[in-house]
């Protein structure tokens, strides 16, 4: 009888053994950069679909035996970008505080980085960065501005989406690094409008930009009426919907300087999603209009709902929950103009790493009516590419959006 404990005990151990040998080659290694290392574990407890670790485990590997001496490697993201793109997933991915996506995310996250945020952001965790209100991206080897948020020290400059940045204060671009350190100071731009013109000087000054405000204040600044001698046209530029006040300001919006317009064009090229679910009813007439007053008369629009026509614009910016935002639209015949979507449509969060970079994850698949978007754009019903290099202000999907709403508003004849 006093054997069969042990027996048990041997049989145990040899079924541990025999599981760990069957799955060792499954088990990503340790690589010795602190950096990769972290990725690794959170990738490993987070990441929604436990079917790509193999793989993943595989690019770990195959970048642990090309730098066998990671510790002391500094070309981590490199090595980062390719273990992260072997996952194929969306809303995955490095970010560090050389990039304007870094502060964005980390004011998206801000609540989920927790602790971090405050060694991020020190001594309150107060998110910012010094910048000008434009996002810019490498087309060809040329920084090109791929949007001006509204109402930002850019706009009032007068910068416009498509120009080419040439330089910032007579050197190379950098989208944070020209700017950093020269809150409310100026910065000379040399931008170039056409593409075999010469550069124009334009001055910009520089802001302490808080990323969640700029969204709200971008949408704010957005609003206005275009009138065609006939109708009036409403404009809504939807940056992102990552916090309330968002909400809180296209309700008044509905409410009081739109009330009155023929219809909305609903502009979704955004930077960002977080969109509620039920944010579509406002723009198809499908909740009250509900107001709440303080005792000292401010009134507050808790929900407006728009009952004429509405038009949207899409393209590959709109993502993540705006992406459901349009698949809704269009479910309830919503036109939508534009380009395809970006079928970026998992849930995320975001990690602080040892380096205070920051790792956005995809921790949730979202399935809209047992549909998977991911992958899977939603495309416009109204086909307008729009190649934004060189616009020099033009804004062709913004024409065709205003263009299909007249249409509409047109009287029809029996």
């Amino acid at each position: 009888m006093r054997a069969r404990p042990a027996l048990a005990a041997a049989l145990a151990l040899s079924l541990v053994c025999s599981f760990a040998a069957a799955h060792a080659d499954t088990a990503a290694p340790w690589t010795g950069d602190p950096v990769i290392d972290k990725t690794v574990s959170l990738v490993d407890k987070n990441f929604w679909n436990p079917a790509a670790l193999p793989a993943f485990h595989d690019a770990v590997r195959a970048v642990a035996a090309d730098e066998p001496d990671r510790a002391l490697s500094t070309d981590t993201a490199t090595a980062e970008s390719r273990i992260l793109a072997s996952l194929g997933a969306s809303h995955t991915g490095r970010l560090t505080p050389d990039q304007l996506d870094y502060y964005e995310l980390a004011g998206v996250f801000r609540y989920a980085l927790h602790d971090s945020i405050r060694t991020l952001f020190p001594p309150d965790g107060k998110v910012t960065y010094d910048g000008i209100g434009i996002a810019s991206k490498d087309i060809d080897g040329k920084r090109f501005i791929t949007d001006v948020y509204d109402g930002s020290p850019a706009d009032r400059a007068g910068l416009h989406a498509g120009d080419e940045i040439v330089s910032a204060d007579g050197q190379p671009f950098a989208e944070i690094g020209s700017f950093k350190g020269k809150a409310g100071q100026s910065v000379d731009l040399k931008v170039r409008r056409q593409a075999a013109a010469d550069p124009v000087d334009v001055s910009v000054r520089v802001a302490s930009i808080d990323p969640q405000q700029e969204f709200v204040d971008a949408i704010r600044n957005s609003i206005h009426v275009v009138s065609s001698g006939v109708h009036s046209i409403g404009v809504i530029h939807l940056w992102s919907y990552t916090t309330g006040s968002i909400t809180d300001v296209v309700n008044e919006a509905l409410a009081t300087r739109l009330k009155d317009v023929d219809g909305i064009v609903l502009d979704l090229r955004g930077r960002w999603g977080g969109v509620q679910a039920d944010a579509v009813q406002s723009f198809v007439g499908g909740t009250v209009d509900m107001v709440a007053v303080d005792r000292d008369g401010d009134r507050h629009y808790v929900s407006s709902a728009f009952h004429k026509p509405v038009v949207a614009i899409v393209d590959e910016g709109t993502r993540s929950s705006m992406e459901i935002l349009a698949y809704t639209l269009k479910k309830d015949g919503i036109t939508l103009v534009g380009a395809p979507s970006a079928g970026d449509v998992l849930a995320a969060t975001a990690y602080a790493l040892p380096d205070g970079s920051l790792l956005e994850l995809a921790v949730q698949n979202v399935l809209i009516d047992g549909q998977e978007l991911e992958g899977h754009p939603v495309t416009p019903d109204v086909s307008v590419p729009f190649d934004v290099r060189y616009a020099n202000g033009a804004d062709p999907q913004m024409d065709a959006a205003l263009a299909t709403l007249g249409d509409k508003l047109k009287p029809t004849t029996d």
